[in-house]
Parts: structure tokens; sequence; C-alpha cells
């Protein structure tokens, strides 16, 4: 199984001795998003930026993979929101990298159903373990719940 991406850039106006970072990220499945690189990187704080995308990617799977725990487990989900951070800093070999994402999923059941924060915690480790975005990463990765 393979996934595609297919990113687009052309020359426009930049400031003198700058380039401009706009791009766009078509999607395998159709979908395109503009992007460019991060404002403190000179880019345009209006777009989509490749760290956004890759913190994206990991709440998304994390997500998907609790969901579907939870589903195999029978414990209805309602709602499930993750405001998730990004840091990026410095990396063993000095390189600028995101060195820790931290994922801050809320998550509400079905109304009636209860679950305890031991069970929660555990499906949460369970989706880390199993997430295919987690297990690609080498920074740490910090879930919170």
């Amino acid at each position: 199984m393979g996934f595609k991406v297919t990113v687009d850039w052309h020359t426009s106006p930049a400031a003198e001795g700058e380039f401009n970072r706009d791009h766009q990220v078509k999607y395998g499945s159709g979908q395109s998003v503009e992007a460019s690189s991060a404002p403190e990187y000179k880019g345009n704080e209006d777009k989509v930026n490749p760290e956004e995308n890759l913190l994206a990617a990991l709440s998304s799977c994390h997500m998907l993979t609790f969901l579907a725990i939870a589903h195999l487990k029978r414990l209805p989900v309602s709602t499930y929101t993750d405001n998730a951070i990004a840091d990026l800093g410095k990396n063993d070999a000095g390189k600028i990298a995101v060195v820790k994402m931290t994922l801050n999923p809320e998550v509400v059941f079905a109304e009636g159903i209860e679950v305890s924060d031991e069970t929660i915690a555990k499906i949460h480790e369970k989706a880390h373990a199993n997430c295919f975005i987690a297990n690609s990463l080498a920074c740490e990765v910090e879930i919170k719940h």
C-alpha cells in the first residue's frame, strides 16, 4: 500500500533577495491545500505549513486509532477534539526539528456510557502504540487526557 501527494511550486514575485514560499499540496484523494513555510521562516501565515501538516497527521491518526479501539470495545464516542501542539527545537544532532508533539484529546462518550479514566488511558496507550504516524516519528509524543 502506498500514498501519494504532489507538491507544486512556481516562481512568483517576492522581496528582493528572497523567494516566494507559497505552494500547493495535492493529496491523492483529490483534495488540495494552499501551503507555505511557517511565518517565522518567511512564509505566509494564511497557509498551512509543513509542521502543521505533520502535527495534523499525528493527531488524526491517533484519533482514528482511538475510535477504532473504542468501537471494538463497544464504547461509542460522541465527540473527539484534540488541540495538539508541536514544538520546534534542536535534535540530538543539533538540527532544527519538531522535537515534541503534545496531543490534548478530549473524548466524550455517548450518553449513558460510563468509561473510567483508567480505561481511557489504556485506549490512548494502545492507540499510540498502533498509530502508523506515531510509529514513524523520531520525536517525543506526549498524550494528555
